[in-house]
């Protein structure tokens, strides 16, 4: 999914859910998800035929990766991580999902999107503990202090305008351009951006 170059929008328009993958352009009237929405690629059909039991948990498991920009690899390695850690699987699944450098950028709003926010990391714009770092899906662990070296205006107003929107878990200083981890995210923390079916995902790589 990293390495995906093609258009972005295709993406939303084949979950048929907004994935926020274009940052502002995904709530202006402007997004290809409003203008056409039906699959990239399909004629209009009189008669929608449904998905099988097979084809939701894939569905399922495609909005997850797409969500968060993630590879088929990494998603795996992600399943086998939260099975190893005990407790709830699925929320396991998405706390570590939610700790991934670039995802904490764009829940910071020092990026428009998780896709912006990837790139950020991978141009070392940004210091975890005094160290810079260019690995995206690099872990965040409690009392970590991520430094924002990369002087854009534009983003900087972004992060001051999303302010009220910061999880509890992150603690942002938009002057400073600092993000402290307060903890690790739970409960209310694990709420998706989109519905999707956690327990379809589980099922997709238990088979």
């Amino acid at each position: 999914m990293g390495n995906y170059l093609g258009p972005v929008c295709r993406l939303c328009r084949r979950e048929g859910v907004k994935l926020y993958l274009k940052g502002e352009k995904c709530y202006s009237p402007k997004c290809p998800l409003v203008l056409r929405k039906r699959s990239p690629g399909e004629l209009p059909k009189k008669i929608k035929s449904s998905l099988s039991e097979y084809g939701l948990r894939f569905r399922e498991k495609q909005k997850l990766r797409r969500l968060y920009f993630v590879s088929e690899r990494q998603l795996r390695r992600f399943l086998e991580i939260a099975r190893s850690e005990g407790g709830v699987i699925g929320d396991n699944l998405i706390s570590l999902l939610e700790r991934r450098l670039d995802n904490v950028m764009y829940r910071a709003g020092f990026a428009r999107s998780r896709r912006e926010a990837r790139m950020i990391v991978s141009h070392k714009h940004l210091k975890v503990n005094g160290h810079y770092v260019n690995i995206p899906s690099y872990f965040v662990e409690e009392g970590d202090k991520i430094e924002f070296v990369l002087d854009n205006q534009e983003l900087l107003e972004n992060a001051k305008a999303k302010k009220d929107k910061v999880p509890q878990w992150l603690k942002v200083d938009t002057d400073a351009k600092t993000i402290e981890v307060l903890r690790l995210p739970k409960g209310e923390d694990l709420k998706l951006d989109i519905p999707i079916n956690m327990l379809y995902i589980i099922e997709y790589y238990s088979r």
